[in-house]
């Protein structure tokens, strides 16, 4: 009988949707317990097939042992005594399923096939888990690494309040109460932007789609920040047609505008330029660009800007607070409508933000809400 297992399973090969390479077999045989058991201990199987009589023991015995040691294995048991006692028996010490003899090559494979693919994909599920808390810690550790210092901040600030240690000024205690809820807004914003950043990525934020007029949004996002601009002298010109509609969630159009503008403005020189330019690119997608006169990016700054918390940190940026999320975000969601996000930029010149948005009204394709 282990022979013709044997010669049913060495030629045996099959494919699995999501495992790359087609599934195949290499067989040991062992005639007793004992040489199960040494084969066990030398050569650990995926797979064991095991007769519930051997010579010298039973494999309820065999599967026993394998409780008490757990081993990344499944186990057929084959047996002629298929009485529901010994079903009940062997489940409890871990068999996985069933083979009653006699039985055919077919059904031999079959036994097996179910087997492998349970296995495969019970051990993919458990890599795809610990990649999850590998990202989970790196995540954890950015966030903590994020507001460490603005927390540090804010105590040394009380800290010197509470202590009178600035002398008798009431202005120099103001600009200290001022800093602390500047660092406590830097904060909010990053909850924020995680908020939005996770809600997305997990597929939780719940999507309203409905008619947007790109062009009324994009006029209502430079209107919001008329003021951050004025503070900087900052001339905002928008250059877009009277509307442009798209099939969106508008939430998620504003968190778009709000970056790219925002940004534009708060990286920008003292009494420079932003054009935001909204039109129909040549695939008939909506394309926003927004130009600015700022400090710019060199090649390598600008081929890591759209990760996760990645902050461009140089004595141009250094008295700039951000997050580290918005662009990441902003190309998360253009992906949502087919679409992508990029830059190009001069160090010292400015740059060009662009994100594109596929409407279904344009391209004749429904959007459907994930």
């Amino acid at each position: 009988m282990r022979l013709g297992v044997k010669r049913a399973l060495n030629s045996f090969t099959f494919s699995l949707p999501d495992i790359p390479e087609p599934v195949s077999f290499i067989t040991a045989e062992a005639g007793d317990g004992q040489e199960a058991r040494e084969e066990l201990n030398a050569h650990p199987p995926d797979i064991l097939l095991l007769d519930h009589k051997l010579p010298d023991t039973t494999g309820l015995e065999i599967l026993q042992e394998l409780t008490e040691n757990p081993r990344d294995l499944l186990t057929i048991m084959i047996t002629a005594y298929a009485s529901l006692e010994t079903a009940v028996v062997a489940t409890r010490r871990g068999a996985f399923d069933f083979l009653a003899k006699p039985f055919t090559p077919e059904e031999l494979r079959s036994a097996v096939r179910k087997t492998a693919r349970h296995l495969l994909l019970q051990r993919q599920a458990r890599k795809l888990e610990e990649e999850k808390r590998g990202v989970r810690f790196e995540f954890i550790s950015v966030l903590a690494h994020e507001m460490k210092s603005p927390l540090a901040a804010i105590e040394g600030y009380l800290r010197i309040v509470q202590e009178r240690a600035a002398g008798d000024d009431p202005a120099v205690y103001e600009r200290l109460v001022d800093r602390s809820l500047d660092r406590i807004d830097g904060m909010r914003k990053l909850i924020l932007d995680l908020l939005d950043l996770t809600a997305i990525e997990s597929g939780q934020k719940r999507r309203e789609l409905a008619d947007v007029d790109l062009a009324e949004a994009l006029r209502q996002t430079v209107a919001n920040f008329e003021m951050q601009a004025s503070e900087r002298a900052v001339n905002v010109k928008i250059r877009c047609p009277d509307t442009l509609p798209l099939l969106a969630d508008r939430s998620e159009i504003q968190i778009v505008f709000n970056n790219l503008v925002s940004n534009a403005i708060k990286y920008n020189r003292e009494g420079g330029r932003v054009t935001a330019t909204l039109e129909l690119n040549d695939d008939g997608a909506a394309l926003l660009q927004v130009t600015d006169t700022g400090i710019g990016l060199t090649p390598e700054e600008a081929e890591r800007l759209f990760a996760d918390f990645v902050r461009i940190k140089n004595a141009k940026t250094r008295t700039i607070q951000g997050t580290g999320l918005g662009l990441s975000t902003v190309k998360k969601i253009a992906t949502l409508y087919d679409g992508n996000a990029g830059v190009t930029s001069v160090p010292g010149e400015g740059s060009t933000f662009w994100v594109t948005l596929n409407s279904p009204v344009l391209t004749q394709e429904p959007l459907h809400a994930s």
